[in-house]
């Protein structure tokens, strides 16, 4: 790719559809940390970097709704988990390229979407993060991506064999982009107890 695409071109999609399951069931997003929702520190961070923001969520819709963001809900009803949710993004929005994040994790980069889009290369439709473990093995954080709006029917396929796992979708379409600087330290750390809430 000559250039990376601009802030203009891409729209955010936050992840606010899961069932919550290790929190008991409540609606993880509208959980509050520090004061406020999980889901507006993710919307502060997310907004500034991408030109609009959808949010993809299957209940409390009139809640989410009033975060200024269309909301966009699973296709089917038995909710087969985040892909689901970037697929009704993908069909929503009007920008070439959509950059997806969940609602869990309020310490994302400022600059997350810019450093994915550098992280195209000519041929390539996806970017992911990656980061090192502690053995110094690259894993994937398969919810934190930039996507070309055109592999929505790659993805609709994906899901119509039933598949349901993001990872193996996202290798076949993604460049990793490593995110391993000191400040990406707990960028990605992901709230999934109450507990975590306390912090």
């Amino acid at each position: 790719m000559a250039q990376p695409p601009s802030r203009a071109d891409i729209t955010g999609l936050i992840l606010a559809g899961g069932q919550g399951s290790r929190m008991g069931g409540v609606d993880k997003g509208l959980q509050t940390w520090r004061g406020h929702a999980l889901i507006d520190h993710v919307i502060a961070r997310l907004r500034p970097q991408v030109a609009s923001l959808l949010i993809s969520a299957n209940r409390h819709l009139e809640e989410y709704g009033r975060r200024g963001a269309p909301v966009v809900t699973d296709a089917t009803e038995d909710h087969p988990g985040p892909l689901a949710g970037i697929l009704a993004g993908l069909q929503a929005t009007r920008t070439e390229w959509l950059a997806v994040a969940p609602c869990d994790a309020p310490r994302l980069p400022e600059d997350l979407v810019a450093r994915l889009a550098r992280g195209l290369t000519r041929t390539a439709r996806a970017t992911v993060v990656t980061r090192a473990d502690p053995a110094g093995t690259h894993r994937i954080e398969p919810v934190c991506c930039l996507l070309a709006t055109d592999l929505a029917t790659d993805l609709a396929a994906y899901l119509e064999g039933g598949q349901r796992k993001v990872e193996p979708w996202l290798r076949r379409h993604a460049t990793p982009v490593p995110f391993d600087t000191p400040a990406d330290a707990d960028a990605f750390a992901n709230f999934n107890t109450l507990a975590d809430l306390r912090d």
